[in-house]
C-alpha cells in the first residue's frame, strides 16, 4: 500500500503529492467536481484544508477522502 510523504494544494484545484515509493504525481481534482460530495471543493479556501493522512487525503469536516492508491494511479507523473 503506498503512503503520501508530502501533499499541497495548488491554485488550480490540482495537488502535488509526493509518495514513499518516489514517485511525484499531479491530481487534477476538477472532473470530481461533477459527483455532489465533492462540489464544495470549488471553493478554493475549502479546497485548500486538504490534510494528509499517508494512506489517505481528507477535508476535515467535509466528510471527502480520496485514498493513495487513486492519486497514484488517477494521478499524472510530475514532469
Amino acid at each position: 500500500m503506498r503512503k503520501i510523504v508530502s501533499l499541497s494544494a495548488m491554485e488550480d484545484f490540482q495537488l502535488k503529492l509526493k509518495f514513499d515509493d518516489g514517485s511525484e504525481k499531479k491530481f487534477d481534482v476538477k472532473p470530481y467536481f461533477q459527483f455532489p460530495v465533492f462540489s464544495i471543493l470549488k471553493d478554493p479556501s475549502v479546497f485548500k484544508q486538504v490534510i494528509n493522512r499517508s494512506y489517505y487525503i481528507e477535508w476535515q469536516g467535509q466528510q471527502i477522502d480520496l485514498s493513495a492508491d487513486t492519486l497514484w494511479h488517477e494521478g499524472k507523473n510530475n514532469s
